[in-house]
């Protein structure tokens, strides 16, 4: 039983990196705008998560390398292919590096919903916690850590949610049955591509070495599908509010429904989600960069290990750029949306390449190979992060020109072109691996 717990907290990691104040406020305001409307996208986002996740992870378990390894054995043969992991890289390293001041504001926003201390003094603290974090532990620790920190979360939310005595009939109804109010497409577009991000990818991958697949499988969807319900519980409590979302406004709500301790639980939470972001985008960012550039010979291994310079200083950098916008009190905006059209590319490339390696018997087994059924299911997951891709390309765009390219009609065509256009190549590709295996 303590082994299971441990393995649970372990694999928070990845419940960290998808629930922060990004997170927080899309689901937040999801519930303030449409009530309980839209929570299935919250039970779908959950369930693509955990079988991206899983394949992820069991790629690493079954092969012996992570998923940066195996796209850079069969993508480096070739220029195009090197652009392609080139290109994968520097979107998760940038969008780390700008997400991260994003995490680092939205403690820092918690903290201001309890106390009246400078924000800089927030910040620096923050800074200064995960910089020891890392630098003292090792990823294995950090991960339990943020495993034990996500736990907190997940009580503050839930208990605001439990004592606001929602309708659980109306919102079980609405978990199972999907429904797109007016006006909601964007915002469930939103709420999955929260939850399904790159690189979690490679964070996934990179940690799962040397676990047993049995537990891997058990720990990761319990972990995950307990992240899933911070998020619904999340936009349960955004139901409070009416009008347009704020935090403090919600918090307001709040306080004028439950009593002040309510605004209390949401300032810890939102502290708590911001905090495990601002570890996990450091920590993802290094391990996608080991994953593609370290190579096999002694001294590049010894320089990518943990306490390694390479790794420290990819850590390192993505953290004093969160500190720098975070103590300016500035959001990098040009980087976010530069890393927003980025992930748009990368996410449907990833998540096409993952299918592919999962089917490969040189490097699964047999036991570990994609059934049929898991084929058809991923490959649903995989149309969605086209329609996400697209839609963050489109979103991008929009906010240089003074076109409106985000229309439900546009998304939704050009996801299908584009899934027509890749989906027989890559099922040949499939079909012949298993052929040839």
């Amino acid at each position: 039983m303590k082994k299971r717990l441990l393995e649970i907290l372990f694999w928070g990691v990845i419940s960290a990196a998808f629930i922060g104040p990004g997170t927080i406020t899309t689901a937040a305001a999801a519930g303030a705008e449409f009530g309980y409307a839209i929570v299935w996208a919250l039970v779908f986002s959950t369930i693509a998560c955990i079988i991206l996740q899983e394949s992820s992870a069991r790629l690493t378990v079954a092969s012996g390398i992570n998923l940066g390894e195996a796209l850079k054995k069969y993508l480096s043969d070739s220029m195009l292919g090197k652009t392609t992991l080139w290109l994968i890289l520097a979107a998760i390293i940038l969008g780390c590096a700008a997400y991260e001041a994003g995490n680092i504001l939205g403690a820092v926003a918690g903290i201001e919903l309890l106390l009246n201390i400078p924000s800089y003094w927030v910040t620096s603290l923050i800074g200064i916690i995960v910089f020891l974090l890392f630098w003292v532990n090792s990823v294995d620790v950090v991960a339990k850590i943020m495993g034990v920190i996500v736990a907190f979360m997940g009580a503050c939310f839930f208990a605001t949610a439990v004592i606001m005595q929602p309708d659980w009939g109306s919102l079980l109804q609405n978990m199972a049955l999907p429904s797109f109010p007016e006006g909601s497409s964007m915002l469930v577009l939103a709420l999955i591509g929260t939850t399904v991000v790159p690189y979690n990818l490679f964070l996934g991958s990179g940690i799962a070495a040397g676990k047993n697949l049995k537990e891997m499988r058990i720990s990761l969807t319990i972990a995950i599908g307990l992240g899933g319900l911070i998020s619904i519980a999340v936009l349960v409590v955004g139901t409070a509010i009416m009008g347009e979302f704020s935090f403090e406004g919600l918090a307001a709500a709040l306080s004028v429904q439950l009593g002040g301790w309510a605004s209390v639980l949401l300032g810890l939470g939102l502290f708590a989600a911001g905090l495990t972001s601002s570890i996990t985008a450091p920590m993802a960012a290094a391990i996608t960069a080991r994953s593609i550039l370290a190579e096999k010979d002694k001294k590049s291994k010894g320089k990518w290990k943990e306490k390694g310079r390479f790794f420290r200083m990819v850590w390192i950098v993505v953290l004093l750029v969160g500190l720098a916008f975070g103590l300016s009190q500035v959001r990098p905006v040009p980087a976010i949306i530069l890393a927003q059209a980025l992930n748009g590319i990368i996410l449907p490339l990833v998540a096409i390449g993952l299918l592919i390696l999962v089917n490969n018997l040189e490097l699964m087994t047999q036991r570990s190979v994609n059934t049929i059924l898991f084929n058809v299911v991923m490959s649903i997951v995989v149309f969605i992060t086209i329609i996400i891709g697209v839609r963050n390309i489109a979103g991008a765009f929009t906010n240089f020109l003074p076109i409106e390219l985000v229309k439900e009609s546009y998304i939704l065509g050009t996801s299908l072109i584009v899934t027509l256009l890749i989906s027989w190549p890559v099922y040949r590709t499939i079909r012949r691996l298993r052929e040839q295996n």
